[in-house]
């Protein structure tokens, strides 16, 4: 029995195999009867198969149930006369199953009906086949010939860039052979250029040896003019010197006793927002006789000419009366510096931090101190650094301030730095 009959017969076995009495069903399909039918004739179609063959009752149970679902073909294969257009495998499984007079013969006609349609199959198959192969074969000849017709083409482009390349290296080889001779020509200058330089140099050397003697005789007469000059002068220079150190002493006197303001609108305190270089500070003031913390020292430093007063005005606060507010702190600091200012006639700057309250307190500064207001985004420390730069070199400047970064610094500009202690002594002796 050929395949596709086969495998038909027991499709419909496994999809009869449910209708059959539990008591008609083969022992050996009794496991495979509660699958469902797809499942039946994939896992038990060789039991169905066998079942089929052996067990007549089994079989008749399946014809009837093929019968009833295929009436009108099952009447023409009883009767012989199966329809010309039927399926052949559908004739052939219903004979097989029903079993009419003459069914062996029905099954070989539609077994060789079935082998003729293969067969026809077949050559339809191939000759599809072949005309797809002649179509390939057409598609492929078109392309050979198109893909010769390309290389073709290049290989008459490769041959122009060949012939072209060619021509491009005689070309270089000839302009390789111009440059070698200038090259050789250029050598050659150079040896010269080289030789005439060295000879050059010497003349040089020789003249420089000469000109230096004759600029050591020249010095050493300028040295020995500008020490006759210093002799001359030295004695005049003593009594002007003298002169000019009284008349300062006794303009300095004069000034503190009236506790008159330094000469001149504008001193270097008042433009410290112009000043951007900096600026090389004085060296330490000197002190002597008195401890670091004994408030005479800040009268020495107070008493030297042009000296300049540079106070960190919350740092003294906070240090001599922070438990008070800020208003009264700086009221404070403020009214003892301006009395110290009018006894001594220094030049005195306090500074604060914080722009937006510096606006409504300039308005009662004191008369005879500088009050300062750091701008916003700066602090009072930077302030400080700035006044401390901007202050010529010679002039005597002290700062006072606990902040040991604010005082190593202006130190290290050349000011000398005091700690707020000192000066709350100070102001509380006066």
């Amino acid at each position: 029995m050929p395949a596709a009959i086969r495998a038909r017969v027991v499709a419909i076995a496994a999809e009869a195999l449910s209708t059959v009495p539990p008591a008609d069903v083969p022992a050996p399909l009794r496991s495979v009867a509660k699958f469902v039918p797809t499942k039946r004739a994939r896992a038990g179609g060789a039991a169905l198969a066998t079942a089929l063959e052996t067990d007549p009752v089994f079989r008749q149970h399946v014809a009837a149930w093929a019968r009833s679902r295929h009436e009108v073909l099952s009447n023409a294969v009883e009767a012989g006369t199966p329809p010309p257009a039927a399926d052949p495998v559908e004739v052939a499984a219903l004979a097989y199953l029903l079993r009419p007079a003459g069914w062996s013969a029905l099954l070989g006609r539609a077994v060789g009906s079935l082998a003729d349609d293969s067969r026809a199959t077949e050559r339809a198959e191939a000759e599809q086949v072949v005309a797809r192969l002649t179509e390939q074969l057409a598609a492929a000849r078109a392309t050979t010939r198109s893909e010769v017709e390309r290389i073709r083409s290049e290989d008459d482009r490769v041959r122009g860039e060949l012939a072209d390349l060619r021509r491009r290296v005689r070309e270089l080889e000839a302009e390789a052979g111009r440059l070698r001779r200038t090259s050789a020509v250029a050598e050659q200058s150079l040896a010269d250029v080289t030789e005439s330089a060295r000879k050059s140099e010497g003349a040089a050397a020789a003249e420089t040896r000469r000109l230096r003697v004759r600029l050591a005789e020249a010095e050493g007469a300028v040295e020995a003019g500008r020490r006759a000059g210093r002799e001359v002068r030295s004695a005049d220079d003593l009594r002007l010197r003298l002169l000019l150190d009284t008349v300062l002493q006794a303009a300095q006197g004069l000034q503190r006793e009236l506790a008159l303001p330094p000469v001149g609108s504008v001193r270097p305190a008042d433009a410290v927002d112009a000043v951007a270089a900096t600026v090389a500070g004085v060296g330490d003031v000197a002190v002597r006789g008195h401890a670091v913390d004994d408030p005479a020292v800040l009268d020495q430093l107070l008493a030297l000419p042009r000296v300049h007063l540079v106070v960190d005005g919350y740092n003294v606060t906070k240090t001599g009366y922070g438990n008070v507010p800020l208003a009264e702190q700086r009221q404070r600091l403020l009214s003892g510096l301006a009395v110290l200012a009018v006894r001594t006639g220094a030049e005195v700057t306090c500074v604060f931090d914080g722009a937006e309250v510096g606006a409504v307190r300039l308005q009662g500064a004191p008369r005879g101190v500088r009050v300062l207001f750091s701008p916003p985004g700066e602090t009072a420390d930077e302030v400080i650094r700035r006044l401390v730069r901007a202050e010529p070199a010679g002039r005597p400047l002290v700062v006072v301030s606990s902040d040991k970064e604010v005082a190593d610094g202006v130190a290290r500009a050349g000011a000398r730095p005091l700690p707020s202690t000192l000066l709350l002594r100070r102001l509380d002796r006066a």
